[in-house]
């Protein structure tokens, strides 16, 4: 079965000559693999979840119904959340950049956006507040009168030991800006 999810930049791989390797320019892509530390933690959740729904079948055997809708209800909790974490980052297409976090999405047209670059600056290191020294794919945009949005990081669950993939990725997303975004 294909999952387009993981599967996003094989035609990075393929037409890798070219920065913008899309047919079809008006789908959402991300132009980037999720990481070995997000699609890691996708699967422990995924294998607890399995765990949980045996659980639930060994409940509804054992008569109590209830207990089972329950335990039944927090492994679909679980499964939402893994494929929700696999999901989440930064997406582009003709109409625009989305970034998707886990409890929300933003999507911006490419009208609004100012630049999009990559920046020295403190980052977080794998979501968590503990900052290191690494670079950040920074968006500004017009409605925001400078305020940066920080789209990718180079320690995030995406790119953490994958320096290389982080520079593919923001130079892919600043291509796809300076393409689409009017200039003044």
């Amino acid at each position: 079965m294909p999952l387009p999810f993981l599967t996003a930049d094989r035609a990075f791989d393929e037409a890798a000559d070219t920065a913008l390797p899309f047919d079809d320019r008006d789908q959402w892509r991300r132009p980037y693999r999720p990481g070995p530390y997000r699609v890691g933690t996708a699967a422990l959740l995924l294998l607890l979840s399995s765990y949980v729904l045996f659980a639930a079948v060994i409940i509804a055997a054992a008569g109590d119904v209830s207990a089972a809708g329950v335990c039944g209800a927090l492994a679909v909790l679980i499964i939402a959340a893994a494929l929700r974490l696999l999901r989440m980052g930064t997406w582009v297409s003709a109409r625009g950049l989305r970034y998707v976090g886990f409890f929300q999405t933003r999507t911006t047209a490419w009208n609004q956006v100012v630049t999009a670059r990559t920046v020295q600056q403190p980052v977080r290191w794998l979501g968590l507040p503990r900052t290191v020294q690494g670079q950040a794919l920074v968006l500004v945009r017009r409605d925001r009168q400078g305020e940066q949005t920080t789209l990718l990081t180079s320690h995030s669950a995406d790119f953490l030991g994958r320096s290389t993939a982080f520079d593919r990725a923001s130079d892919s997303v600043e291509v796809w800006a300076e393409e689409y975004r009017p200039h003044a």
